[in-house]
C-alpha cells in the first residue's frame, strides 16, 4: 500500500476530517489523496510552510494537527490530542519512532524526544497540534523554506509550554537509509547551528536538499469531454461493465478532470462538449462551478482539437494552451502546472500516453499541422505528432508519460492502483 495510504486510511477510520495539500506533484498524490478519503484535497505553492498555511485554511475544525505524508500516528491521537487541550496545553506535539532497521535510529528519535521536551521545539515530524485561533495569532507557519517548524515552535512557547505526549508517530525512514544515519545527524545539527547564527533559510535549504520548482505560468486549459450517454460514453468498457456503468465511468472522470483544470490554477477553463453544450449533464456543471461551456465542431477529432485552439487563441491571444481529454484519472494539477512551465520556452508540450497516443498537448500559438494526417485512436498517433512538430519547424518538450483508461485492463490497473475511497469526481474545485 502506498505510504500516503497508509497515513489517510486510520485518519478517516476515526473521523477526522482530512485535508491533504500537495505541492503540484507528478507521482500520484492526488490521484491517492482523492481516493483515500480526504475531505479535502488542495493545491498550494510547493513548500512544507505554504502547504500546511493552505491546509490550516482548507480546515473548519477548531484544533488542528499538522502531518507529514510519511508520518503515521497511533490509533488514540484523537483521544489523547482532546484531552491535552481540555486540561489547558494550546499546543502540543507526539514522540516520534523513525521506522527502520538500524538501531541507531531508535537512538536518534529518543534524543529528539528528549531535546523536545527540553527546549520546548517541536519539529515537523512530531505531528504538531494546536488550537486554531493560537496558530492563528502566532502568523500561522512562517514562510521558509526549511526551519518553519523550529520557527512556528518558537513563537508558540512565548504563549505556553507545549503539551509533550509520551505516544509515539512513526515517521519514514527513507531519507536517513539513504543518506546514512549519521550524515544526516551531523547535517541537521550544522544546519540548526546556522539557522540559530542568522544564516539565510533558502541556503539551509539547499544544503538539505530541497529543490523548489520554477513559479507558476499562466495558460488556458480546454477539457474535451463526450456527454455521459449509455451507449456512447466509454463503449471499449461497456462490454464488460454494462453501458449505464461506463456513462457513471465517464461522468466522473469528467468531474475529476475539470477539479484538477481548476485546482492547477493556471487561467481560464473551458469545456468542450460532445456532441454539444445541450446535455443535461453539461448545464448542470455551468449552473454549479461557473464553467464556460463550448460546443464541439462537427468532424473527426483533428478537426474538434483544431477548432478548439483557434477559438482559444481568437479569444486570448498570447496566452498558451492545453488541451486535454477526460480518459487520464493519473492527470494531477502538478502536471498541467509543468507543462504550462514548459510552453515557456517552447512552442508546444506533449503528455505521451503508454497506448502510443498522448493525455496532453500544449501549444504557445498556433500550429494547426498538429492535428493534419493522424491516424487518431491509433498507436501512430504520438510518432505523426512529432513528424508534425518536426516539420512546422517548432520546438516542443515531453514530458513523463501517463496512461488512459481505454480498455478493461485499464480500469483493472487503475483500481488496483487506487481501491480505496469514493469514486473521483466529486464536485468541481
Amino acid at each position: 500500500m502506498p505510504a500516503l495510504l497508509r497515513t489517510l486510511q486510520p485518519l478517516r477510520s476515526r473521523g477526522a476530517e482530512v485535508v491533504v495539500v500537495d505541492g503540484g506533484s507528478t507521482d500520484g498524490t492526488w490521484l491517492l489523496a482523492s481516493r483515500g478519503g480526504a475531505d479535502h484535497v488542495l493545491v498550494a505553492a510547493q513548500g512544507r510552510a505554504s502547504q500546511m498555511n493552505a491546509g490550516a485554511q482548507g480546515a473548519r475544525a477548531d484544533a488542528l494537527l499538522f502531518l507529514h505524508a510519511d508520518t503515521v500516528l497511533p490509533p488514540e491521537a484523537d483521544r489523547l490530542v482532546a484531552q491535552a487541550l481540555a486540561a489547558g496545553a494550546d499546543w502540543g506535539r507526539f514522540d516520534v519512532r523513525i521506522a527502520g532497521d538500524a538501531p541507531l535510529l531508535r537512538l536518534v528519535g529518543a534524543l529528539m524526544n528528549l531535546r523536545s521536551r527540553w527546549t520546548g521545539i517541536a519539529t515537523g515530524d512530531q505531528a504538531l497540534f494546536v488550537r486554531r485561533e493560537v496558530f492563528a495569532a502566532a502568523g500561522g507557519f512562517p514562510d521558509l523554506p526549511l526551519m518553519e517548524d523550529i520557527a512556528l515552535s518558537t513563537r508558540l512557547r512565548r504563549r505556553g509550554a507545549p503539551a509533550c505526549l509520551r505516544a509515539t508517530v512513526a515517521t519514514s525512514a527513507r531519507r536517513w537509509e539513504r543518506h546514512g544515519v549519521l550524515r544526516i545527524i551531523l547535517l541537521m545539527w550544522w544546519l540548526r547551528l546556522r539557522y540559530f547564527f542568522g544564516a539565510a533559510p533558502q541556503q539551509l535549504a539547499d544544503r538539505y536538499g530541497y529543490r523548489r520548482r520554477p513559479g507558476p505560468a499562466a495558460a488556458g486549459v480546454a477539457v474535451l469531454a463526450k456527454a455521459p450517454v449509455a451507449g456512447l460514453a466509454k463503449t471499449r468498457l461497456a462490454p464488460g461493465i454494462g453501458a449505464p456503468a461506463a456513462a457513471r465511468l465517464q461522468r466522473a472522470f469528467t468531474l475529476d478532470t475539470l477539479r484538477t483544470a481548476q485546482a492547477a490554477a493556471l487561467g481560464p477553463v473551458q469545456l468542450w462538449c460532445a456532441p454539444d453544450a445541450g446535455h443535461r449533464f453539461f448545464r448542470a456543471l455551468h449552473r454549479r462551478c461557473g464553467l464556460a461551456l463550448r460546443s464541439q465542431v462537427q468532424g473527426g477529432l483533428g478537426e474538434r482539437m483544431r477548432a478548439t485552439a483557434q477559438s482559444h487563441f481568437a479569444q486570448h491571444p498570447g496566452l498558451p494552451l492545453l488541451v486535454i481529454g477526460t480518459d487520464c484519472p493519473l492527470l494531477a494539477p502538478g502536471h498541467l502546472q509543468a507543462a504550462a512551465r514548459a510552453l515557456a520556452g517552447h512552442d508546444a508540450v506533449l503528455i505521451p500516453a503508454e497506448d502510443g497516443g498522448y493525455v496532453l498537448l500544449g501549444l504557445a500559438r498556433v500550429l494547426p499541422e498538429v492535428f493534419e494526417d493522424i491516424a487518431w485512436s491509433t498507436p501512430a498517433v504520438l510518432a505523426q505528432t512529432r513528424e508534425r512538430l518536426r516539420a512546422a519547424g517548432a520546438r516542443w518538450q515531453e514530458l513523463d508519460s501517463l496512461w488512459d483508461v481505454d480498455e478493461p485492463a485499464d480500469l483493472r490497473r487503475f483500481r488496483e492502483l487506487a481501491p480505496a475511497g469514493p469514486v473521483p469526481g466529486e464536485g468541481c474545485a
